[in-house]
């Protein structure tokens, strides 16, 4: 594949990088044995691509202290709670448990029309699989003596 000056000189960058497919990159180094003007080119972006290594990226003084001291800072600021956020958090809490346990309550009663505790929970959950506790527990009968 025959490639033309242009074409070689706007692909140099990437072939330095080896980003290119397999063809393409074959194609240029092709171009760039018979070229002496894509070479100078390729020379040129080599030394500057050198040059721009050599570059020190400036840092402001300082800043890894400044950084320690912002996180230091954020990390105390969360681990500090007043108390009062405390107690009202404890008192969402057994509020919440007083609450949810009056309305579960309300929902499913203690005591069925037998009034035996156990099968009224169980009798809104009837439909177990076969020889699983649930439905060991269902059929249980305290009265029977369950093989005593």
């Amino acid at each position: 594949m025959k490639m033309a000056c242009q074409e070689v000189r706007e692909r140099l960058s990437a072939w330095l990088d080896r980003e290119l497919p397999p063809q393409e990159h074959d194609g240029i180094a092709a171009h760039l044995e018979g070229c002496a003007v894509c070479r100078r080119e390729l020379a040129q972006l080599r030394a500057l691509e050198a040059a721009l290594g050599k570059l020190a990226a400036p840092v402001p003084s300082r800043v890894a202290e400044k950084v320690v001291a912002r996180l230091k800072e954020r990390q105390e600021a969360r681990g500090r709670r007043p108390g009062w956020q405390s107690l009202a958090l404890a008192a969402s809490l057994v509020l919440g448990i007083i609450l949810g346990g009056s309305v579960a309550r309300d929902f499913y009663p203690l005591t069925a029309e037998n009034g035996t505790a156990e099968v009224a929970a169980l009798q809104d959950f009837y439909d177990f699989p076969e020889g699983s506790l649930g439905t060991i527990l269902a059929s249980y009968q305290p009265d029977e003596g369950n093989g005593s």
